[in-house]
């Protein structure tokens, strides 16, 4: 059988070759998300606007990076999703309220 791969050797080579899209999809979109919704958040911090805004934008660099390496150093596929969701979705309620003008309501005691 040299040259040829049997049907389970077909179906683990399928098999391994999603698990390595999948990271692919999540280290490139699962990272530029993480980064992004990082990038916004920032602005929640009490600092001047545009301080925010530099360091969002530099801190994305890292971030995406460090997503990246997260993605091809954990076990398997589920487990660089799920670590990119769980960094994700605090993220994104705070994204969520820098953006519809919570935090600016918290900043000045309620009253935006």
């Amino acid at each position: 059988m040299s040259g040829k791969l049997g049907n389970a050797g077909l179906c683990e080579r399928i098999v391994n070759i999603g698990a390595l899209l999948s990271r692919i999809v999540a280290a490139v979109g699962g990272g530029y998300a993480v980064a992004a919704l990082a990038s916004v958040a920032v602005l929640a911090l009490p600092m001047s606007k545009t301080q925010a805004v530099i360091t969002g934008e530099l801190a994305s660099f890292a971030i995406y990076a460090g997503a990246v390496v997260w993605v091809f150093a954990v076990r398997s596929a589920w487990r660089a999703w799920a670590g990119l969701l769980i960094v994700a979705a605090p993220l994104a309620l705070v994204t969520w309220a820098v953006a519809s003008g919570h935090m600016a309501s918290l900043a000045t005691g309620g009253t935006a």
